[in-house]
C-alpha cells in the first residue's frame, strides 16, 4: 500500500475551509481606535487612558461577579428553578419574579425547560413573571452595576426587575380566561438561541463542588467564558463612553433626556431597545450619559426597557409563544420601564 502521508496536501480543500469569524466586540474596538488615530490623533491617548481607567475601576466587581456565577453554575444551583413553578399560582408568580431577577443564567438557557413547563400546563402567569425579570438582573449584573453606578442604583434596578415580573405575572393571571392568552405556546425549539443548549434541572445542588472533577471543570470553563465575554464587551462600552464624553455635547443629552418630567423617561424607554448592546455593556454607557446630564429616571427607564426588549431576551420569548403573547411581553416591558423611571426620579 502506498504511503499517503507523503502526498501533497489538497490545496483546493484547504482554500475551502472557512476562516474563523472575527469577534464583533473586539473588531469594533479596533475599528474605533483606528478611526480616532486617523481622524483625531491627539485624542487617541486620552481615550485609551480613560477606557483603561474606567475598566480598572470596575475590575474588582467584574472578578467577584465572575466567581459568583461560576460557583453557582458549578454547584448546579439552576436545579432550584424547577421548584419555583410548583404550588399555589400566586406563590409561583412572586417566586418566579424574584428568582428571575436573581438567577445566574441567560434567558436562552431556560427555553427547553420553560417550553416543557408550558406544554404540561404550568401557568403562563408565572412564566411571564420569570421572563420579564430574568434579563434585567443577575449576580454579575448586580456587582458590575454597583461598581459603575452605585449600590443604590443596583438595588433600585433589582427591585424594578422583580416588580416588573410580578406586574406582568399578575396581569396575565387576571386576563388568563381571555383570548389573548388562550393557547399561547408555539412548537418547542430544540436548543437555546445563544448556543447554550439545554440546562440540566434534575438533581440537587452540590455546594461543595470542588470535590468533583467535572464540577471543577465547569467552574473553570464558566469563569473563563464569562471573563472573556464580560471583558470584551465592557472594554467596548468604556471606549464608547470615552468617545461620548469627548465628542457629544453635554447640553444635547441634558436637553433630550434631562429634567424631572415624563418626556425624558418616555424617550429613554423607546430608544432603550435599539441602543442596547447588552446588559453589561449598557452600564458604562449609562454612567457616561448620567455624567452628560441624563436624568436618573431616564437612566432607569433605559436599562429596564432595553434589558427586557434586547434581542437575546426577546428571541427567547418569541421562540416559544405566539405573536399576541409576545406583544404583551413588550407592552409590559415598556409600561414597567416608564413606571420604574418615574419612581426612580422621585427617589434619587
Amino acid at each position: 500500500m502506498a504511503e499517503t502521508s507523503t502526498q501533497p496536501p489538497d490545496l483546493g480543500h484547504a482554500k475551502r475551509r472557512r476562516l474563523p469569524r472575527p469577534d464583533a466586540a473586539l473588531t469594533a474596538i479596533a475599528v474605533i481606535l483606528v478611526a480616532v488615530a486617523v481622524l483625531d490623533t491627539a485624542a487617541l491617548r486620552p481615550v485609551i487612558e480613560n477606557t483603561l481607567g474606567s475598566f480598572g475601576h470596575t475590575l474588582i466587581f467584574i472578578l467577584f461577579a465572575i466567581g459568583t456565577v461560576a460557583y453557582l453554575r458549578a454547584a448546579g444551583a439552576t436545579t432550584l428553578l424547577a421548584k419555583v413553578f410548583q404550588g399555589n399560582e400566586t406563590r409561583m408568580i412572586v417566586l418566579a419574579a424574584a428568582f428571575g431577577g436573581l438567577s445566574p443564567f441567560c434567558s436562552c438557557e431556560v427555553i427547553p425547560f420553560i417550553a416543557a413547563l408550558l406544554a404540561v400546563g404550568a401557568p403562563l402567569s408565572a412564566v411571564m413573571a420569570f421572563w420579564l425579570a430574568s434579563p434585567l438582573m443577575d449576580p454579575a449584573m448586580f456587582f458590575i452595576t454597583s461598581g459603575a453606578l452605585g449600590l443604590d442604583f443596583a438595588l433600585g434596578k433589582t427591585v424594578a426587575a422583580i416588580g416588573l415580573g410580578m406586574m406582568g405575572g399578575f396581569s396575565v393571571r387576571a386576563l388568563a380566561g381571555t383570548a389573548l392568552y388562550a393557547d399561547p405556546l408555539k412548537s418547542a425549539p430544540k436548543s437555546g438561541c445563544c448556543g447554550c443548549g439545554p440546562t440540566p434541572f434534575d438533581g440537587r445542588p452540590v455546594w461543595a463542588f470542588w470535590r468533583e472533577a467535572p464540577r471543577r471543570r465547569e467552574f473553570r470553563d464558566v469563569a473563563v467564558h464569562n471573563l472573556l465575554f464580560l471583558g470584551k464587551w465592557l472594554l467596548l462600552a468604556y471606549v464608547l463612553e470615552s468617545l461620548m464624553l469627548r465628542y457629544v455635547p453635554a447640553d444635547l443629552i441634558a436637553s433630550a433626556m434631562g429634567g424631572d418630567g415624563i418626556g425624558p423617561i418616555l424617550i429613554a424607554s423607546i430608544v432603550g431597545a435599539p441602543l442596547y448592546l447588552n446588559g453589561y455593556a449598557a452600564v458604562p454607557l449609562i454612567a457616561g450619559l448620567l455624567e452628560q446630564g441624563m436624568s436618573p429616571g431616564a437612566a432607569m427607564s433605559f436599562v429596564i426597557a432595553g434589558g427586557v426588549s434586547c434581542i437575546p431576551a426577546a428571541v427567547a420569548v418569541w421562540a416559544l409563544v405566539k405573536p399576541r403573547v409576545f406583544a404583551s411581553y413588550l407592552g409590559f416591558s415598556l409600561t414597567g420601564a416608564i413606571l420604574a423611571g418615574l419612581a426612580w426620579n422621585m427617589i434619587a
